[in-house]
């Protein structure tokens, strides 16, 4: 049979294609890899999960195997909007969240709220390369704007906006960016928010990692400054547990806000409520502030001993970005090998990296590659830098 597919899918998805190819030759359990963005399973809350989902089951059994409201659980929202004023932002209010299916589905509901064929929407360069893909779904035209050690490029973000004033909105990932694992520093943020105020561009505010600082100071929310021209974007995949898929929107936009739940409502009517009950009972019952403390405090030992392995096996020439939390590490090779070389010749060691390609709206062939520490041991992260180190003198050497 000829299924007649619609053109939006059947376009070329070079993200998609690239990642799915990546995962798919890191999927051998004998592969060591750095290449995925998972949480390290010792930090998720097993014990403690098992006693809220027997709690919730005894005293809300009927409430959490039925249908529910579209926008999520109130004392869900009530906390999540509570948690903004660690943040800087004072003025959330429960009905300010959307509860989503992970931040992923905040990023497509936007795109189709937003994004008309050819409208104008802009990025950081590089970016998390799903929120390409999910923007790429309804073709607009991607504008990247340069990042640099301090946060994206402000002489550049300037020029920009002055030259696209009629972009729909900016994209960006203030703390421990995705994929190059920088921050903003108070600097670049108040330039930011003086570049964009008194525009209509709608600045889109994706915060996975910003309770994993293990060093140094967070900058505040852009919603501080914003209000309803910041969208912030937030997940529970990072601090408590991915599989629980739980992420949310903070629209403060009332007809932005009418228009991403009209859309959920017919997308999948609603998060899963049982998740979002045993989530909030596991909330109200632990100290979540403890438990990202000792994730913290465990990724902070993954990320220096990454570091120090890089130091000791990667050749020179080969330089990384030091971190100050987050899951990754972003390096930067000569200029003699592309990250796609590294990816083969480490892949043929039984090595797994992130190549930087799909992280670009338009370069290709770059030198830059992404390397997870969270998910692995110690033993292996050591292994597979030597691994690394010894595909990076071969291909120096030809």
């Amino acid at each position: 049979m000829n299924v007649h597919m619609s053109e939006k899918i059947m376009r070329p998805d070079f993200q998609g294609e690239f990642t799915a190819s990546i995962l798919a030759a890191a999927a051998s359990p004998d592969l060591i890899s750095f290449a995925g963005g998972l949480p390290n399973p010792v930090s998720f809350p097993v014990e403690a999960m098992e006693k809220a989902t027997a709690k919730v089951l005894a005293e809300n059994g009927v409430q959490a195997l039925q249908y529910s409201g579209t926008q999520g659980l109130p004392a869900l929202r009530a906390w999540i909007a509570k948690r903004y004023e660690t943040m800087g932002v004072y003025d959330v209010t429960a009905d300010d969240i959307i509860i989503t299916n992970g931040s992923q589905q905040a990023l497509a509901m936007l795109g189709m709220c937003m994004i008309d064929p050819g409208d104008k929407v802009l990025v950081e360069n590089p970016t998390y390369l799903v929120a390409l893909q999910s923007f790429h779904m309804f073709d607009p035209k991607i504008i990247p704007v340069q990042i640099n050690p301090d946060g994206i490029d402000c002489e550049k973000l300037s020029e920009t906006v002055k030259a696209n004033p009629d972009a729909k909105f900016i994209y960006v990932i203030p703390n421990f960016q995705n994929p190059t694992g920088l921050s903003y520093t108070k600097e670049v943020h108040d330039k930011v928010v003086e570049i964009l105020k008194g525009t209509d561009i709608l600045l889109i505010e994706d915060n996975p990692y910003r309770e994993l600082r293990f060093a140094g100071e967070a900058t505040d929310s852009f919603g501080k400054e914003l209000g309803e021209q910041c969208c912030m974007l937030g997940t529970f995949s990072k601090i408590v547990a991915p599989g629980m898929r739980i992420g949310w929107i903070c629209v403060r936009n009332k007809e932005l806000k009418a228009k991403l739940l009209s859309y959920k409502s017919t997308a999948d009517l609603h998060t899963n409520i049982f998740s979002q009950l045993v989530l909030a009972q596991y909330l109200q019952d632990n100290d979540v502030d403890a438990h990202i403390e000792k994730t913290k405090e465990l990724y902070r030992a993954k990320a220096n001993l990454m570091m120090d392995c890089m130091r000791k096996y990667l050749p020179e020439g080969v330089t990384f970005t030091p971190t100050e939390g987050g899951m990754f590490l972003w390096a930067t090779l000569p200029d003699s090998i592309t990250s796609v070389d590294l990816y083969r010749a480490a892949l043929a060691k039984g090595v797994a990296i992130c190549p930087g390609d799909p992280f670009y709206e338009i370069d290709r062939g770059v030198h830059t590659v992404r390397l997870n520490y969270s998910n692995s041991t110690d033993e292996i992260i050591e292994k597979g830098m030597k691994l690394l180190g010894e595909a990076c003198a071969e291909l120096l050497g030809k």
